[in-house]
């Protein structure tokens, strides 16, 4: 009989602290939502203790999941778990996360203590999580530069103490999948108590080793994995949950078996790149544009023959299904819906597709046909349907050896606002008339221009990062005219403006 392998979700904690990743609490809830279907086991919704918002979404979430396990992280310190307790009351499954950095690095650098402290505290603090919930897991930061005699101590005390998933985190991805797989393997031979626990794997990807040093774990008696999708997180990510699911799909010798739905994964990837605003890289594995797209002529020539040539895996098994219906302007609301759904993005309210399909017959009119990259804009247009101010219109004149002139209208707050300026081409010269409506001291920090990969009439995704009052700001905008998409992701910025 094949082994349990239970998939613990972190994308909605440590994969929103990437910068400009912040979502709502609708947002989390339609994520939560979409991961239940996928089957995770474990949703991680958040550090209540660190923001109202963070606090909000937790109950919220804890409110809308139905079977996953809801988990909120703390650090060993009481308020944090007082919090996290607080914010999981409508879970139907409840779990604190709570833990310390082990390592003689953070033990000395960051809590000026002593190894034995340290053991006395992680202990005092799943104690006291106990007393609010019976599943608590405990996190051992840094486990992967700790001494692994020191960290078998650590995870016996918090076993003892009530501990019922400890968690050996690589943090800053250092350790080689050799050393990883030798630590969870040190703590199977040397906690005495470690059978009355499941352990789970934390990787990050700073070195490119996350899956690797996730399946190592595994290999070696891991029985959780914390991941997120498509592998973001802090700095250069965390495990890709799609990586080790298709992983051991594909390896049925392993006898390691998940709840995941595999079919699940591109319309999640998907959902999760758009509301986010993450792009996925083309090469990305399981994924990516290009996972299953044949270049070579050699390649091209074996997979005519035989699929398995060259494809180890069903795009079908990923969700990706052959694009029979195409969209263009005679499509109607019911081929959107279907293709919004494949997309991850189910939409029950009628007066919003109404929404989205007027946006939709407006790009449908610029474009010969609509992608599914064009379908994820569309849904996250009416994002901006509150913002305080709004393109108006925008008007370029622009060519070679005659200056970039630009004339933009603004919508603020009910009231219209008109100017123009000259700039070094067209992006400057709108962005320079915008500034002399909105006279903010404002500093552009970075401007980027999505791929586009279809033609010359597709849409082009902006992400800008805008400093504004010693804060950055991260805004995004998308249209089929550059310019303007540029100047829709600066006024996104302004809006995210603090009061």
């Amino acid at each position: 009989m094949s082994e349990r392998l239970f998939i613990f979700d972190t994308t909605l904690r440590d994969g929103e602290q990437v910068p400009g990743c912040q979502l709502n609490t609708v947002e989390k809830i339609q994520v939560a939502k979409q991961l239940e279907q996928l089957g995770v086991d474990v949703i991680e919704a958040g550090f209540p203790i660190s923001s109202p918002g963070d606090f909000n979404s937790v109950i919220e979430i804890s409110k809308a999941v139905t079977w996953p396990t809801i988990c909120a992280l703390t650090r060993a310190v009481e308020k944090d778990i007082d919090v996290a307790a607080e914010s999981l009351k409508y879970a139907k499954h409840k779990r604190i996360h709570t833990g310390i950095g082990t390592s003689d690095s953070h033990i000395k650098y960051k809590f000026n203590s002593t190894r034995e402290q340290i053991i006395e505290r992680a202990v005092a603090a799943v104690k006291y999580a106990k007393r609010y919930v019976e599943d608590v897991e405990f996190y051992a930061e840094d486990a992967g530069r700790t001494d692994n005699e020191y960290l078998a101590r650590v995870i016996e005390a918090v076993i003892k103490a009530g501990a019922t998933v400890v968690n050996i985190p690589d943090t800053t991805g250092y350790c080689l999948p050799t050393e990883y797989a030798a630590k969870i393997k040190y703590l199977k031979e040397n906690v005495a108590n470690i059978d009355q626990a499941v352990i789970s794997t934390h990787c990050h990807n700073d070195l490119g080793m996350a899956t690797a040093n996730t399946l190592s774990g595994v290999l070696s008696g891991a029985r959780q994995v914390e991941v997120t999708i498509n592998g973001i997180g802090e700095r250069a990510g965390n495990t890709s949950l799609e990586e080790i699911a298709m992983i051991l799909k594909c390896h049925k010798h392993l006898d390691i078996d998940t709840n995941i739905n595999t079919t699940k994964i591109y319309p999640t990837s998907r959902m999760v790149s758009s509301l986010m605003n993450m792009p996925v890289q083309p090469n990305k594995a399981i994924v990516g544009r290009n996972a299953f797209a044949h270049s070579s002529g050699i390649h091209q020539d074996g997979v005519l023959k035989n699929v398995q040539t060259y494809e180890i895996m069903n795009p079908t098994d990923v969700g990706l299904e052959d694009n029979s219906i195409v969209l263009t302007a005679r499509s109607g609301r019911a081929a959107l819906k279907y293709r919004l759904h494949v997309n991850g993005v189910d939409v029950s309210d009628e007066a919003k597709l109404d929404s989205i399909y007027k946006e939709f017959l407006k790009l449908a009119d610029k474009k010969k046909e609509i992608s599914d990259a064009d379908v994820l804009v569309l849904a996250g247009a009416d994002r901006s349907e509150n913002h305080a101010v709004k393109l108006d219109y925008l008007q370029v004149t622009t060519g070679k050896g005659v200056k970039s002139v630009a004339s933009i209208g603004l919508d603020i707050s009910g009231q219209k606002f008109e100017d123009a300026s000259s700039g070094n081409g067209p992006v400057d010269a709108a962005i320079k008339a915008l500034k002399k409506i909105i006279t903010k001291q404002m500093t552009l920090k970075e401007f980027t221009i999505q791929a586009i990969s279809k033609g010359s009439d597709d849409v082009g995704k902006v992400h800008m990062q805008v400093e504004y009052d010693g804060n950055v700001y991260y805004g995004f905008g998308a249209n089929t005219d550059i310019v303007t998409a540029s100047v829709e992701a600066y006024i996104d910025c302004i809006n995210k403006f603090r009061k």
